[in-house]
């Protein structure tokens, strides 16, 4: 299964976020790829990741206005894609002024994290550890606790 994170503005490499998702894409038995553009403009960005995103992949766009669900609910969704023939799922995360309607319509799931705010850099680490989350539940390793 391969994952591909679209991401608006620039991770430091070195930076404790950075450190982190790698350290999950290293765990993940998934073939984790990270795309980034700088920040620009809304309209700039959602041409940036509407254009990235990788045929016939499930589009799951990280936004406040997504359904809040659990990691297993998250996990079953995924599996359900895979069972039904699905390859890659591909994360898109905005920038600081979110996404625009017309890249909320591509989505396959808009994906809520919750309220919090968060910066897109943890919030990327946030989605590699649930990345990694979702393969664990799916061969039923015991990182994942109910």
């Amino acid at each position: 299964m391969k994952a591909t994170i679209l991401a608006i503005g620039k991770c430091k490499s070195g930076s404790p976020e950075a450190q982190i998702i790698s350290e999950y894409i290293k765990r993940s038995g998934w073939d984790v790829v990270i795309k980034e553009k700088d920040n620009s403009t809304q309209k700039e960005e959602a041409e940036f990741l509407q254009n990235s995103i990788p045929h016939g992949a499930k589009i799951v766009v990280l936004d406040e206005r997504g359904v809040n669900i659990s990691s297993m609910e998250l996990a079953a969704k995924a599996e359900n894609w895979i069972l039904n023939g699905c390859s890659e799922i591909c994360f898109l995360i905005g920038g600081a002024d979110g996404h625009l309607q017309s890249t909320r319509d591509k989505a396959d799931l808009l994906l809520s994290f919750g309220k919090l705010t968060l910066p897109h850099m943890l919030m990327r680490a946030v989605l590699c550890e649930q990345i990694y989350r979702i393969q664990t539940i799916i061969n039923h390793h015991p990182y994942h606790r109910e």
